[in-house]
């Protein structure tokens, strides 16, 4: 079986899955056990949880919304993991209606932040969700990246609305409600009682690159991924990314 967490098609994700490998082997020699409970909350239909399930573990995802479930459900099955990933329908505010406290080892809280109407909320809960030194996985869309690609695109009365308002919102046609920059996300982790162990930039040139230079050139692909790779941690970067990611750990 080839490693769910290396998809060809990862310019996307390829620099949080390389962060999760490493944390997960890392609990995984902590907790002396092959297999973690991680719970995914907003995990849609399993993008991340299928993937953490074909190496073993065993998942819990929460979303609100029955069809991403019904997804999650049908993914899982095809991957023949259906026995270790559980959907269940609820949100962040109400987590604890449906799950139990200090129960996993491995929390991902990933695109939820950005609507909900108090984020610090949303991660109390995930850091409330871990066990004794657990990890949390915050992964949320950056102010940075979002004024950048407005601005390369020509819309600069969005991309100043969007570096000034304080939630980073460009305007009515803005499908994200809120955008964060790497200081906010760390100083919420730490108010929740985890530690940051990294901080990365997702997404820091993807989303700026005309697809036709990745697609004609060879290897341009895999060149693209392993910048994308040497720039998520420099803290220059984490300004301009179009995502942000962040490792916690409880202590």
């Amino acid at each position: 079986m080839s490693d769910p967490l290396r998809p060809r098609a990862s310019l996307r994700t390829a620099v949080v899955w390389e962060v999760l490998r490493d944390a997960l082997d890392r609990r995984v020699k902590a907790a002396g056990q092959e297999s973690l409970e991680v719970l995914d909350t907003g995990g849609g239909s399993g993008k991340f949880a299928v993937p953490l399930a074909r190496l073993g573990h065993r998942v819990t995802v929460v979303d609100p919304s029955p069809n991403a479930l019904f997804a999650l459900e049908r993914r899982a099955a095809e991957a023949g993991v259906a026995d270790l990933v559980r959907g269940v329908q609820g949100d962040a505010h109400g987590l604890f209606d449906v799950v139990e406290r200090g129960g996993y080892d491995l929390v991902l809280c990933h695109g939820v932040l950005e609507y909900m109407d108090d984020p610090a909320e949303g991660v109390r809960n995930a850091a409330a969700a871990l066990r004794p030194a657990g990890t949390l996985s915050l992964l949320a869309a950056g102010l940075g990246g979002a004024v950048l690609a407005r601005a390369l695109a020509g819309h600069f009365t969005e991309a100043r609305q969007a570096l000034t308002d304080p939630a980073g919102h460009w305007g009515a046609g803005d499908p994200v409600t809120r955008r964060f920059t790497a200081d906010q996300l760390s100083e919420l982790v730490a108010e929740a009682g985890l530690e940051v162990s990294a901080v990365q930039g997702v997404r820091i040139f993807a989303d700026l690159v005309p697809g036709v230079l990745v697609d004609a050139e060879p290897g341009a692909l895999d060149a693209l991924l392993r910048l994308e790779a040497a720039a998520a941690e420099l803290p220059a970067f984490h300004s301009v990314a179009t995502q942000l990611h962040v490792l916690a750990e409880r202590g």
